[in-house]
């Protein structure tokens, strides 16, 4: 860095001034041996870090500590998230609650009405989370209350939050490469003997409404889905293809 603000009180500021100066500074912070595995030795991903932070309101090491590279893509730890929110004069209240099956979470923005958005089992094992290694298996819980908490401060503090998702979601999400996988298989795999039942038509016919709800109020994918079902049973083309058309169906009565 060149010339730094220094005051009595509150010390100097890191915060880059420039182009030049944001870029020293990354490459200095990428060689620093305490800072998060996702940006060591990475000063692209830390100049990222620092810009989104900057446009959160967080200061650059704060970026650094409460924003993480998932899949290729950033995201604000839950923790952030609620932070940021409370920080915020749009926020009136934030109330989160958990009843040992439901994680609820109640937010009101100034000048509107409460909010509630609530996260079950049931919902993580629809969306084939229960059981999952893993935080899913340890702290079932907590994982309950970010997803809850992530639904309704997502949906309620777009602007706050600039449309970043929260970390703890997207870990829970199939990457890109798992779903090219599941859509382009081996052939060899193809060819061998599988032990796993058919999955039957009526089943699907009975579960393609709740998969289509719950894709709908954006808890799962059609790919999670798929994934989910092929885990215990073997789907024909034909019954993917109708896990698949349930998100353009969707996509179709919004317009």
């Amino acid at each position: 860095m060149t010339d730094l603000a220094v005051s009595p009180s509150k010390g100097f500021s890191l915060t880059p001034q420039s182009l030049d100066e944001a870029m020293r500074f990354a490459d200095i912070l990428a060689k620093s041996s305490i800072v998060p595995k996702d940006f060591n030795g990475n000063p692209g991903n830390i100049l990222v870090a620092i810009q989104w932070g900057l446009e959160l309101g967080l200061q650059p090491m704060q970026a650094m500590q409460n924003i993480a590279v998932i899949n290729g893509r950033p995201a604000l730890w839950g923790d952030a998230v609620i932070a940021l929110v409370r920080g915020s004069p749009l926020c009136e209240y934030i109330y989160e609650t958990d009843d040992g099956h439901t994680a609820t979470c109640r937010v009101k923005r100034r000048g509107e009405d409460e909010q509630v958005r609530t996260y079950s089992m049931d919902d993580a094992k629809l969306a084939g989370l229960q059981g999952k290694s893993g935080p899913w298996t340890q702290h079932p819980k907590r994982m309950r209350q970010m997803r809850a908490r992530a639904f309704a401060l997502r949906d309620v503090f777009p602007d706050v939050l600039r449309g970043m998702p929260v970390a703890e979601e997207v870990q829970d999400m199939v990457s890109e490469r798992d779903i090219g996988a599941a859509h382009r298989p081996d052939p060899q795999q193809q060819a061998l003997p599988t032990s796993l039942p058919a999955y039957p038509d009526e089943k699907l016919a009975e579960m393609l409404p709740t998969w289509q709800t719950a894709i709908a109020e954006d808890k799962t994918t059609p790919e999670r889905i798929i994934k989910m079902v092929q885990s215990k049973h073997v789907l024909t083309d034909e019954q993917r293809q109708k896990i698949m058309e349930l998100q353009p169906a969707l996509e179709g009565q919004s317009e």
